[in-house]
């Protein structure tokens, strides 16, 4: 099946990402299951733009929101293209396909104060799990790394003398993250437990396991962040990616270079990181409406 072949080319010759591929087959199942129950079509080279737009309708109406609804356009057009360049269809549909338009919405963040309020003032604890969760914590606000990089971390990916960290991002592209002295020492501590409380037997090469050795997933890392979290913050989203939102924004109101950050969370644009400076504007708005003399006055 071309769909197959079309999963295996983003897979091994794109190299996106497991969560990617995942989400871009889950989208073309869904539109072929589309094309079957509402057209009777099972060939692709029968697909235009019209059936394209009518699954837009009926995504729609389903009360799908226009993000996700522009998700699976995305994978629309890259599957698309990629009959284009096999030469299965000559004709692209998805030129003639408008995606709907989406409100642009601003990264959540915790705010500096309750995040200093949270690793100064508040006892994660002594044993393994705790300093684990701990150094976990302040990796991915230190760094701004994604969940899945923190995860395939390996101990050799850590340069203690050097303060750096190796991650490996989306589309195996590698970038190199300086840390502070402060994390440096913390990751020392904890990999000085971990190799005392977890046999080299049970262990394997990640930098951060489970109690039993094993490889730390997604889902445990995301209970833990967000149990924190909820300690000081009641935002709706409290999420191992809000953190990597919240080191962005501190990092821009803190005065670092736009270009910067953008090398630091690994973004091949510069559009992906510039929705951040809408945070920065708005805390600049904060600070003139509360100092500027005009407005003191109008207090």
């Amino acid at each position: 099946m071309v769909q197959d072949k079309f999963i295996q080319y983003i897979q091994f010759e794109k190299r996106y990402s497991y969560h990617t591929i995942i989400a871009y087959k889950k989208d073309i199942d869904q539109f072929f299951l589309f094309l079957k129950e509402q057209y009777e079509i099972i060939d692709e080279k029968k697909v235009n733009y019209l059936i394209i737009k009518s699954w837009i309708v009926k995504l729609m109406e389903n009360n799908l929101s226009t993000r996700s609804i522009n998700r699976k356009l995305s994978s629309l057009k890259t599957f698309f293209k990629y009959l284009i360049r096999e030469e299965i269809i000559s004709v692209n549909p998805m030129l003639k396909v408008t995606s709907p338009k989406t409100s642009k919405r601003l990264p959540e963040f915790v705010e500096k104060n309750k995040i200093e309020h949270l690793l100064n003032d508040i006892d994660f604890g002594d044993n393994f799990t705790a300093i684990r969760n701990k150094t976990i914590f302040e990796v991915f606000y230190a760094t701004g790394i994604r969940s899945s990089e923190l995860i395939n971390l390996k101990e050799q990916d850590i340069d203690l003398k050097r303060s750096t960290i190796k991650v490996i991002g989306k589309r195996n592209k590698e970038r190199i993250i300086p840390f502070s002295n402060k994390l440096s020492n913390l990751l020392e501590i904890y990999l000085e437990k971990k190799h005392k409380e977890i046999s080299e037997q049970k262990a394997n090469t990640h930098l951060f396991v489970t109690i039993k050795g094993g490889k730390m997933y997604a889902k445990l890392v995301y209970i833990m962040i967000n149990s924190y979290l909820n300690k000081v913050t009641t935002l709706s989203k409290k999420s191992p990616h809000v953190l990597r939102h919240t080191f962005a924004t501190h990092m821009l109101n803190s005065g670092a270079d736009l270009n910067a950050i953008k090398e630091l969370l690994g973004h091949s644009n510069l559009s992906s990181t510039q929705i951040y400076t809408h945070n920065t504007i708005d805390k600049l708005k904060s600070i003139y409406n509360h100092a500027h003399p005009k407005e003191q006055k109008r207090r």
